[in-house]
């Protein structure tokens, strides 16, 4: 016959209800006291990860152009308006050959900092500039002429700087500079990095080159520390 808490004597039969109710107790114990731990160590595992994966995501790639100093400045066609209203296209080579020229190219015209701070720096140390020997100051964007001349008339810019239109972004492609805004919704799709550049007879003497459109070593205070 079976011994069972019934059968047992009563001394028997504590020690067999004491034995039936732990065991659950130590089972429950055996059965659930890894889990914190292993679940620490999927989470510390899946955070090192991500951590990972979003050091990967925001790094971005060093300055980099296809031009550099002491090259010689690409030829290409650029066009304008001039103070009668008529549409002229002038070269790279008649802008710099045997002159000091300074070059500066903003991502577009009535844009926030180009309208504000960029092209108004230079058309306000124009006289400082020219009196340092530079010949030729010109602005250059990836805009069409009409739209060039219309910015000009806005910011009632006379003679001090010249507005280009690179409309199709030869120039900018030729110095390997080209900033791709595409995914922003406001469709500018794809512009020049802002920057300036003094060229000595075509040669580029000075190159400072933004990180996209940032404002930082371009103004018109930074050429005339370098002249």
């Amino acid at each position: 016959m079976a011994l069972t808490a019934a059968t047992a004597t009563p001394i028997m039969a504590r020690m067999l209800t004491t034995t039936a109710s732990a065991t659950p107790s130590r089972i429950s114990s055996i059965r659930f006291s890894p889990k914190p731990f292993l679940s620490s160590k999927l989470t510390f595992s899946s955070f090192s990860s991500n951590k990972a994966q979003a050091q990967r995501r925001f790094t971005t790639s060093r300055i980099s152009a296809t031009i550099s100093t002491g090259d010689k400045l690409p030829e290409s066609t650029l066009s304008y308006f001039d103070s009668a209203g008529e549409l002229q296209t002038t070269t790279v080579s008649e802008l710099t050959k045997g002159k000091k020229a300074i070059l500066f190219a903003v991502p577009g015209a009535f844009t926030p900092t180009c309208s504000q701070k960029h092209l108004p720096g230079f058309v306000e140390k124009s006289s400082e500039l020219k009196s340092k020997g530079v010949d030729t100051i010109a602005c250059i964007s990836v805009n069409d002429a009409f739209v060039m001349k219309a910015w000009k008339e806005d910011l009632k810019i006379g003679d001090e700087v010249l507005l280009l239109s690179d409309g199709n972004g030869d120039f900018t492609r030729a110095l390997g500079v080209e900033l791709d805004l595409s995914d922003k919704p406001i469709g500018l799709g794809v512009r020049s990095r802002r920057y300036a550049l003094l060229a000595d007879d075509g040669v580029v003497k000075v190159l400072n080159l933004e990180e996209g459109g940032a404002f930082e070593n371009s103004s018109a205070e930074d050429m005339l520390k370098a002249l």
